[in-house]
């Protein structure tokens, strides 16, 4: 005798992954729900219970990516011995990981809502809170590198990480409109050049 009524699960953290990949491939605006439920393998009804509406379900998959296959950023700029050495890292993972065939071009982060509509704009805080946490362990190092005499006291480290975090903007871009890693990596290396003289 088979058992009726029984709810059907579905693996979540799979489905977000698929939801984070359209999300990421196409952006929010250009992402209906239909599409989102079809490639999570789930009804639009599990969606919304399991997800809430569509922009909470953004949200979650923008922070599946930070911490997911995003975490590649904060480990590299947490390695080298120097602060320098960090952004070194992080430019040429950022260059490798942007221009990968196996996941869309660029980073889910940086191409985070950069042209919804102004009703999104709460949409938007969050998403920048989110991007906040990484940019915060760039601060760090920054910080460690004028206590160790790696970067002169009098440096702009809020201007400094604007530039690198502009840097890493115009990658993103670069690579989702189809430029090679080889280019990538050489922006990185010239980016580099501004780096203050201790």
């Amino acid at each position: 005798m088979t058992q009726r009524g029984r709810r059907k699960t579905f693996d979540r953290d799979h489905a977000l992954e698929a939801a984070m990949m359209l999300f990421w491939n196409r952006g929010f605006e250009q992402t209906s729900v239909d599409e989102l439920a079809a490639a999570m393998g789930i009804k639009t009804s599990s969606l919304y219970s399991s997800f809430g509406d569509k922009e909470a379900l953004y949200l979650e998959a923008v922070g599946h990516y930070r911490l997911g296959r995003g975490r590649i950023y904060d480990t590299a700029i947490s390695e080298g011995k120097s602060a320098k050495e960090g952004f070194a890292n992080l430019l040429t993972v950022a260059a490798s990981e942007m221009t990968r065939n196996d996941q869309p071009r660029g980073s889910m982060l940086s191409l985070a809502l950069p042209t919804c509509s102004p009703k999104y704009d709460k949409l938007q805080d969050e998403v920048n809170r989110l991007r906040d946490f990484s940019e915060a362990i760039w601060m760090k190092r920054l910080r460690g590198a004028v206590r160790n005499n790696e970067l002169p006291k009098s440096t702009d480290l809020q201007v400094l990480q604007l530039f690198f975090r502009n840097t890493l903007f115009g990658m993103s871009l670069l690579a989702r409109a189809g430029e090679s890693r080889d280019s990538l990596m050489k922006i990185g290396k010239l980016a580099l050049r501004v780096w203050p003289s201790s």
